[in-house]
């Protein structure tokens, strides 16, 4: 099993949208970037976790945990000419876009950059490197523990 944090601005898909879905999950769509597509659909593997992140917000932060419920499929989203995420170059023969179905398994209090920041074990931490945007990314062992015992999980 693998850890991960998984991106979303919360004024287009926030937790509590999570939360509201139909057996609280749904597909983790829009992914366009290259590094993030391939942790998605190389290396994550159903039953995964990964923290639910609010990001380009007013208070960006880590708003619960979620669990990877579908192996990657081709994002819907892709062919969807009225998408924002609409791609011209995709076919459905070659797809470029990866989704997976993600479910909540807890909403939790907001963890946010400077408290983690403060935590030893979260130094080496990807999403706190200068000018890391990437929206799908890896969480170590020690990362994962550390933040869920921070937030009594």
């Amino acid at each position: 099993m693998r850890h991960w944090l998984l991106k979303s601005e919360p004024s287009e898909f926030g937790i509590d949208d999570l939360a509201q879905s139909s057996k609280q999950t749904a597909p983790w769509t829009g992914i366009r970037n290259y590094q993030a597509r391939n942790f998605l659909r190389d290396e994550s593997s159903v039953g995964d976790l990964a923290f639910f992140y609010h990001s380009s917000c007013p208070q960006p932060g880590i708003a619960g945990l979620m669990l990877i419920a579908s192996k990657a499929y081709a994002d819907p989203t892709q062919f969807d000419q009225s998408s924002p995420y609409f791609d011209l170059k995709s076919t459905d023969e070659k797809p470029r876009w990866t989704a997976v179905d993600v479910k909540l398994v807890k909403k939790t209090r907001l963890l946010g950059l400077d408290e983690m920041r403060r935590v030893d074990e979260l130094s080496g931490m990807r999403l706190l490197a200068r000018g890391n945007r990437l929206s799908v990314m890896p969480v170590s062992v020690t990362e994962f523990d550390a933040i869920c015992k921070i937030l009594g999980i």
